[in-house]
């Protein structure tokens, strides 16, 4: 039931435009992001953009199956810039 929701606010925040997909547009990304959904699989470049955003203070959660849960083919990371989609996305995922 959770992870339902947490899909569902995860394809309200892409078709809002709240998200940024992909590694390459998270790591040049310099603007306010709240919280980087990453996929178990990921490989260690993903890995390693998403930690390093973690060390200035942004939530990462790791999830499988991050395309299924996206509805985005051959995801493995995004990044949530709405603070009150973000909020209720770390409440789910944890």
């Amino acid at each position: 039931m959770e992870r339902d929701k947490a899909k569902g606010y995860i394809n309200i925040a892409h078709k809002a435009g709240y998200l940024i997909i992909g590694s390459d547009n998270l790591d040049g990304y310099d603007k306010k992001l709240y919280i980087v959904i990453l996929d178990k699989t990921a490989g260690k470049n993903s890995k390693k953009i998403a930690y390093r955003l973690a060390e200035k203070g942004i939530a990462v959660k790791e999830i499988d199956n991050l395309e299924e849960f996206s509805s985005i083919k051959n995801c493995k990371i995004v990044g949530v810039k709405n603070k009150q989609i973000s909020d209720i996305l770390l409440e789910l995922l944890s």
